[in-house]
């Protein structure tokens, strides 16, 4: 089938990209830019692809539904609401890998993005497809937020089977530098981040109302949170330490068998028998590998969750998606190992 990538010059458009590249579904990728824009090609606005003949063409919704079968959106927050709304309006397949539609609230998308929120009848017409947890997609699928997928698939077997005090749960999260996109800032200058650990967006993270959204449809007695942002001088990964304070008593082992429970049936979560991941164990994969442990000193779970942020937090789930919906093997076109060393 022939797909459509909008916003191919960013760090996620370009690892879906590869990894369109390499789907054995994927006849053709159109891409597509700015609707005020030549059309350009694509070796000349990213250089290590100098023997692709791809053209970065103008945006035009018409074109792009008469031309494709499904379009994906790597655009930033604050542009795909604008572009997407034909999309919906004629129920054309999108996966979104920007966060303009994953909060079906538009006030708390106002609060927390700073920007101007879609339609809530576009809203709602979104599913939300953490992919690892497999729900019913619309025709239009918001992929979840790097920090959202680790933390998420780090806390869902503590959630759904209530094993936590509901008000306990703490999460340190750490990310790549990759993360924070191409645009460079006084924050992301290489003297800044090299040999440095950081913490940003303190309590402010816009990850942080989808986690909320997903916790509570899960258990509604969740009332919040305390989650932390810290920037490592890495390229890419993320891992997210969530503590949370145990109902009972437990032990890892019982721990450890509520995650293998919810995730058996799932090629891309790996919960490791012993020990602790780390980011090395994921990177280049669609992996997220969990690591569990419990304290009983402290009657404390502490659970570990790795990924790459831009496989498993942003291309590769998007890949995962689009399996999903048209109903491919879930592996397909996907790498299950990391890139070591």
């Amino acid at each position: 089938m022939q797909v459509a990538l909008v916003g191919v010059t960013g760090y996620s458009g370009m690892v879906l990209y590869q990894l369109l590249k390499q789907h054995p579904q994927v006849d053709g990728i159109h891409l597509y830019g700015h609707a005020d824009a030549p059309a350009v090609p694509l070796k000349t606005v990213a250089t290590m692809y100098q023997k692709e003949t791809a053209v970065i063409r103008p945006f035009d919704a018409a074109a792009i539904m008469h031309d494709n079968a499904m379009v994906f959106f790597a655009t930033s927050a604050g542009i795909t609401c604008q572009l997407a709304l034909p999309f919906i309006a004629a129920h054309f397949p999108v996966i979104d890998l920007s966060g303009d539609f994953r909060l079906r609230d538009p006030q708390q998308y106002q609060h927390w993005y700073q920007r101007t929120p879609a339609p809530v009848t576009a809203l709602a017409q979104a599913s939300y497809g953490l992919a690892d947890m497999p729900s019913s997609l619309t025709t239009y699928i918001a992929n979840p937020g790097c920090y959202a997928t680790a933390t998420l698939l780090g806390l869902a077997p503590l959630v759904q089977q209530q094993l936590i005090e509901p008000t306990s749960i703490v999460v340190d999260a750490k990310s790549g530098l990759s993360g924070a996109g191409k645009r460079a800032t006084a924050a992301s200058h290489y003297v800044t981040v090299n040999d440095n650990v950081s913490l940003y967006k303190l309590n402010q993270h816009q990850h942080i109302p989808e986690m909320m959204q997903q916790l509570q449809q899960w258990w509604p007695a969740i009332p919040a949170i305390e989650f932390t942002t810290t920037l490592i001088p890495v390229t890419r990964g993320i891992m997210a330490t969530i503590y949370a304070k145990a109902k009972q008593p437990l032990t890892t082992a019982q721990v450890r068998d509520a995650f293998m429970t919810t995730y058996h049936e799932q090629p891309f979560v790996q919960v490791l028998p012993t020990g602790m991941p780390t980011i090395k164990d994921v990177i280049g994969s669609n992996n997220c590998a969990l690591g569990v442990s419990y304290n009983p000193v402290t009657n404390t779970v502490v659970v570990v969750s790795v990924i790459d942020n831009l496989m498993k937090g942003a291309a590769g789930q998007a890949i995962q998606n689009f399996n999903r919906y048209f109903d491919f093997a879930v592996t397909t076109g996907l790498p299950t190992l990391p890139v070591f060393p």
